[in-house]
């Protein structure tokens, strides 16, 4: 379409990129996360922005992929004013470059022996990382160290540079996920538009592109995979999933639920010996890929390190939060090392029961299942940092459920914890959270069904 006809016929639409493209400007490079006010006002209108963008645009397809893409390039030259978790991300990718093996040691003990001298910016990586990711060993798995590193071989030997290579990666892995994507929709005789309610949407490229999380790269891993699974080649769909585990560990839930895909009633044996070599092609993909890492030290360090988020962290919970003041009430203690590891076996209990009692033989019937497991996952964590609910979103467009939309709002008051200098939580504003999440989460999932509308 020639640009005077966009202009003449996509008027309305054109007005509201132009506004998102202005407060995306304003939020990538003059916003500082303690500036509430501003932060709350400026998401809120991109929200609004996106929504009537995707509406008056009456879903053309050209003009949204180009919105998509000029709204992440907004972000090409800031350094992320949300998360300080990039400068690990640089910091490991240049012991990689150096030769070293990032999982066997901490930047603390690294700083202290002097091993990391021929650094660029050492001191500044360092003391941006903060000490809680300074004190502890990566956790990162390999081809998310592998975006660390090509990200470092940007040119340039600035922060910045580095910034740029990194987000330049996840900027691709989101036209990926476009891509397959909207295949996949097609194929499902879906709409295939809806894939627009995660490309567009604000948190996503605010939290991926914006903030540097490489969700999206595990993100795209994961569609790739659907689409070959439901394509029929199994087999390559298990290697693309343990690339996307490989980036991040999330998808291993997810392991489980491909029982129904795989088993025969008519055929068991066969179903079973199908699903077995998916299992271990994945397996064996995944431990390929940590090999050039491997050693008994590794094994101990990354245990130990994953651990932590059930037994030592806590940010933005919700079923925790409720369980560890009933623990406080109860012992004057928190309970997180008891709460924490019970927690996790509830989780597991929910994947098995989804696994084995529904019937995910089909692709709407397998993404509903890893909506609702992850869901679960989320709700009874005792750390969300805001990115972890990207796999939500993602899910959400194959089915009929739009609560992860709802929570992509309102996870932006998780922030309100930096409005303060002692970085704490506002129990109340974390009560409001997920008292709207979880209303439309119990609508959605149980009272709708129950009524008929």
């Amino acid at each position: 379409m020639p640009l005077t006809n966009l202009i003449k016929y996509h008027k309305i639409p054109l007005l509201f990129v132009l506004l998102s493209s202005i407060f995306y400007l304003s939020f990538a490079y003059d916003l500082v996360r303690t500036d509430i006010t501003k932060l709350l006002l400026l998401y809120i209108a991109l929200f609004i922005f996106a929504y009537q963008i995707i509406k008056t645009t009456g879903f053309y397809f050209r003009l949204l992929v180009i919105s998509a893409i000029l709204f992440r390039l907004l972000f090409l030259l800031a350094i992320p004013n949300l998360s300080q978790d990039f400068y690990r991300f640089i910091w490991d990718g240049q012991m990689i470059i150096s030769g070293m093996n990032p999982y066997l040691s901490t930047p603390d003990f690294q700083m202290a022996e002097g091993m990391l001298s021929s650094f660029p910016n050492q001191n500044e990586l360092y003391q941006g990382m903060g000490e809680l990711s300074a004190s502890h060993f990566t956790n990162y798995p390999p081809l998310n160290q592998l975006c660390f590193v090509l990200g470092n071989l940007f040119p340039g030997k600035s922060i910045l540079s580095s910034i740029i290579g990194m987000r330049l990666i996840i900027i691709a892995a989101d036209i990926g996920t476009l891509y397959f994507g909207k295949k996949l929709l097609e194929r499902l005789k879906l709409p295939s538009n809806r894939i627009f309610w995660y490309i567009l949407n604000p948190f996503i490229i605010i939290e991926l592109t914006g903030n540097l999380h490489f969700e999206g790269v595990m993100i795209f891993f994961l569609v790739w995979s659907l689409y070959l699974l439901h394509s029929g080649k199994w087999k390559w769909a298990a290697v693309i999933l343990a690339c996307s585990i490989s980036v991040k560990l999330i998808p291993l839930m997810f392991l489980p639920l491909f029982f129904w895909w795989f088993y025969m009633k008519d055929n068991p044996l066969k179903g079973i010996k199908k699903l077995v070599l998916f299992y271990a092609i994945t397996i064996i993909t995944v431990l390929m890929l940590f090999l050039p890492f491997f050693s008994i030290e590794f094994i101990n360090n990354y245990s130990k390190t994953v651990g932590l988020w059930f037994g030592d962290f806590e940010f933005n919970a919700s079923i925790y939060y409720l369980i560890r003041e009933i623990g406080f009430a109860i012992t004057g203690y928190n309970e997180i090392v008891i709460i924490g590891k019970l927690l996790p076996i509830i989780s597991l209990l929910i994947i098995l029961g989804f696994s084995f009692f529904k019937d995910n033989n089909t692709i709407l019937k397998l993404t509903t299942s890893m909506l609702l497991t992850i869901a679960f996952y989320l709700f009874l964590s005792t750390t969300v940092h805001p990115w972890y609910i990207v796999t939500l979103i993602l899910f959400c467009i194959f089915t009929n459920y739009k609560f992860p939309l709802v929570w992509s709002i309102v996870i932006i008051f998780s922030y309100l914890a930096y409005s303060n200098t002692s970085n704490s939580e506002n129990l109340w504003v974390i009560g409001l959270e997920y008292s709207i999440v979880f209303l439309a989460f119990i609508w959605e999932v149980i009272l709708k069904k129950r009524i008929k509308i």
